[in-house]
């Protein structure tokens, strides 16, 4: 998994769980929405100042957005 793909999903469940939109988010960050969008989809690389900027917002640490999901436990037998 890249780590454009780690980013993408946390920010987007983050986001979420927070209740916000794609567009009210960008407009409490200062960012454009299609480059949320675009961040969500894992398509481009977020600056550091641009994360700060997220979390602040949401509310979260900037490091949730670099956690990787759980390993799903394999289905043997």
């Amino acid at each position: 998994m890249d780590w454009r793909q780690v980013v993408a999903g946390n920010l987007r469940r983050i986001r979420r769980e927070r209740g916000f939109s794609q567009e009210t988010l960008a407009y409490e960050a200062d960012v454009n929405r299609t480059y949320i969008s675009k961040l969500e989809k894992g398509a481009t690389w977020v600056g550091l100042e641009i994360l700060v900027k997220l979390s602040t917002v949401l509310q979260a640490e900037p490091a949730d957005f670099l956690q990787r999901p759980a390993k799903k436990p394999s289905r043997k037998g």
